[in-house]
């Protein structure tokens, strides 16, 4: 940041690390935009995501056979008959079923890594209330994603029926009533697996949802490919058996309390009967089949095991480093140098993986790191130094002032001011207002400790030319200079509740609002008001009418009716969200 300042470009100054990787991380957690755009037509994403999505995908469909050939095993395996259950084995995946049932599965991974390519991003969303998570719950795009995924969940269900076989094999069968005839009746067995698909894909997509598994995160350490997926399968596969668990305990539940609505429906619509020589699985008796409990916990693991790799794989191959050239030589080629594509309007992945080339540039490449201040011809001018430290310091900006919005509002939201100092200014009003800035900078002692802005004001106003000093004291005035400590030396409001002592974690706090308004904090991001201005609002206050004091207190009414309301604040209470699930790691 020095460089740009003094203007010497300099390659050995600027190879500062922590600054490069604080740029990548600032913008990584300030733009609230999505990963793509369908309004928007970029050359990387049809000529390197496209492809890495499909390269992602390629490798699903290749992990597929083996993972399909182990769920075969783990469902099928006799403990008294081993060998005869490894050839069974053998023999059933090389039948016309299984090899339909595979090609259904492979069907559904393109599905599963489309839905990938088109909901992903790399913003997480994250909802402040249980209101708001309903809001994208219900959302018709995420009912669609959820409709897609019952779909796929029924098709791998009864995949997984036709693997298994035995009683969970035909949806029909021929069964022999009590009074003798024989009628075509209805499997349950199998019915019950593919409602298990179906709920366990729905519970997939809304946990999705809640747990933020739509966010691609970029690692700050790299690592080869090979490697990562190495090191994630065993959380993957841990997590995916850990969820299943979950699902299944979940689906019991509730197929006891309705599963006699699907099991009605399906024997009308298909005209079969039920078999009353057998209990029905809705029962008590029913479900404390250990069998069928242990190939629902396998199938929904098989389930969740190839939707987190495929999942695992998108995320890998999507957040590989991209070089991206500085400068190049042909003037078609220009947008897709680095200083353009961080200063253009291009989707979020692709600023994000050319912050990410930056901060390895800056690091690892001193080739590379020598064209960023490379001269233009003729002129002589930095071109492409000034274009990358123009849109880093635009970020690092609007940080800062997301960050102060945010300290404001918190600061006004949850806390109430202290009275016992506010009576204490009361009487000596005039003489703290027309002395505020020598007050703040007087060393005269007090039992309550000051806060850190009195002394950097003392430090800095008393004695800006200082040679004792002047090495260890911020030059406030520098463009670059932190806006902390620019906060810190400003003059402190002496209505403000924090003036005159520490802040405390033990201050009295107000309950907690349905709704802020804009006089409950500045979201401008203005310094405080100065003490001339604080006297210049007291000596003419504004006196609201009688129409806007009825409708204050009629607000204020409905405010408190509905705060003692147990559903409504149960809706309106901040939620705490996880970035991701721990069952797809990034």
């Amino acid at each position: 940041m020095h460089v740009a300042r003094s203007g010497k470009l300099s390659g050995k100054e600027f190879d500062s690390r922590s600054s490069e990787e604080i740029i990548v991380t600032v913008f990584l957690s300030t733009n609230p935009y999505k990963m793509f755009s369908t309004q928007q037509s970029s050359w990387f994403i049809r000529k390197v995501i496209c492809w890495r999505a499909a390269a992602s995908i390629a490798w699903a469909v290749l992990l597929l056979p083996p993972t399909t050939a182990v769920f075969v095993i783990l469902s099928r395996f006799s403990l008294f008959h081993p060998i005869h259950t490894i050839s069974e084995c053998f023999f059933l995946l090389t039948s016309a079923s299984a090899i339909f049932s595979l090609i259904l599965l492979f069907g559904v991974i393109l599905m599963v890594g489309f839905l990938n390519l088109e909901y992903y991003s790399v913003i997480p969303t994250i909802p402040c209330s249980k209101i708001a998570l309903l809001g994208h719950l219900l959302h018709p795009r995420q009912l669609l994603s959820s409709l897609a995924h019952c779909i796929m969940g029924v098709i791998v269900g009864w995949c997984c029926a036709i693997t298994i076989g035995g009683r969970y094999e035909t949806l029909g069968f021929s069964c022999t009533q009590t009074d003798g005839s024989a009628q075509m009746c209805l499997n349950e067995y199998q019915v019950i697996l593919l409602l298990a698909g179906a709920f366990f894909g729905f519970s997939h997509s809304l946990l999705g949802v809640i747990h933020n598994m739509n966010y691609v995160a970029f690692h700050t350490v790299q690592q080869y490919k090979y490697l990562r997926f190495k090191g994630s399968l065993p959380l993957v596969v841990k997590c995916s058996a850990t969820q299943a668990l979950y699902s299944v305990r979940n689906f019991i539940v509730v197929y006891f309390f309705v599963g006699y609505i699907p099991r009605a429906w399906m024997c009308k619509t298909l005209n079969l009967e039920l078999n009353s020589s057998v209990h029905q699985l809705d029962s008590v008796a029913g479900l404390l089949d250990l069998s069928l409990l242990y190939h629902l916990w396998i199938s929904a693991t098989f389930l969740l095991f190839t939707w987190h790799i495929t999942l695992l794989l998108f995320r890998i191959f999507v957040t590989e480093v991209y070089s991206f050239p500085v400068q190049s030589t042909f003037t078609e080629d220009a947008h897709q140098c680095l200083p353009k594509v961080l200063t253009d309007k291009q989707p979020m992945i692709v600023k994000f993986l050319a912050l990410q080339d930056l901060a390895l540039l800056s690091q690892h490449s001193p080739s590379r790191r020598s064209e960023v201040f490379s001269l233009s011809q003729p002129g002589g001018h930095p071109h492409n130094w000034n274009a990358i430290s123009k849109e880093c310091l635009s970020l690092l900006t609007d940080l800062t002032q997301r960050l102060v919005v945010y300290h404001d509002t918190v600061a006004t939201n949850g806390r109430a001011k202290s009275l016992s100092t506010g009576s204490e200014r009361k009487t000596s009003s005039e003489s703290s207002v027309t002395s505020g800035t020598e007050d703040l900078m007087s060393p005269k002692p007090t039992l309550l400790m000051k806060t850190p802005a009195s002394v950097f004001a003392r430090s800095v106003a008393g004695h800006p030319q200082s040679p004792l000093t002047a090495p260890f004291t911020p030059d406030l005035d520098s463009p670059f200079a932190s806006p902390a400590l620019r906060r810190l030396t400003a003059p402190v409001d002496q209505c403000s509740p924090w003036f005159g002592s520490v802040q405390s974690p033990h201050v009295m706090r107000r309950g907690p609002k349905l709704w802020s308004t804009s006089t409950d904090s500045q979201v401008n991001g203005s310094p405080p008001p100065s003490p001339a201005s604080v006297t210049s609002l007291k000596q003419e206050p504004s006196k609201p009418s009688l129409l806007a004091k009825f409708l204050q207190n009629r607000k204020e009414q409905v405010k408190n009716f509905l705060a003692k309301r147990v559903l409504i604040m149960y809706l309106f209470n901040k939620v705490r969200t996880r970035v991701a699930c721990a069952c797809s790691p990034r």
